[in-house]
């Protein structure tokens, strides 16, 4: 059984100008929480097979690679360290964008996992990890708004101060 988590949020700039930034897959580290760098891994540098590792440190790291593209709209990676799925069995990250009202864009990013572990994994997930996730997926998705509306890497008194004015 596999879980999700998603968050939503309104970016001010038209979805045309929104993929032009999100398809520059080396950008991560600039609105991704957690993450200080970002490196192209292919020579391909977007759609389906197109792949990067993000960096946590400059020791730790995580490849993501494009399993899906829509251009002008959105991909999905798959989250793993080499050949074997990472941080959970089959996990994802979808990063979705819709036309809003005239000038502004929805974003949708989604985490999709399953937790290994059987019944007690279920349960574990169901107390106490999704809340973990959903919540790193929405402070993607700010971070990810700050970034665009300003062009500058997302600090993390702003995720709060956003986070603070949204709650």
């Amino acid at each position: 059984m596999s879980s999700t988590a998603t968050w939503q949020v309104v970016i001010d700039m038209p979805r045309e100008k929104a993929w032009a930034i999100l398809q520059d897959l080396s950008k991560a580290h600039n609105y991704v929480p957690g993450i200080v760098d970002t490196q192209i891994t292919t020579s391909q540098k977007t759609g389906v097979g197109a792949s990067r590792k993000v960096y946590m440190s400059k020791t730790n790291a995580m490849d993501e690679t494009v399993t899906e593209w829509n251009e002008g709209y959105g991909f999905r990676i798959r989250l793993h360290k080499g050949p074997k799925d990472s941080p959970f069995p089959k996990s994802y990250f979808l990063y979705k964008l819709e036309d809003d009202v005239p000038g502004k864009t929805r974003l949708t990013t989604e985490m999709g996992y399953v937790m290994p572990g059987g019944a007690i994994g279920r349960l574990l997930d169901k107390l106490l990890i999704n809340s973990i996730v959903r919540g790193r997926i929405r402070d993607v998705a700010l971070s990810m708004k700050l970034f665009y509306e300003t062009g500058q890497p997302t600090k993390p008194a702003a995720l709060k101060q956003l986070r603070a004015q949204l709650s």
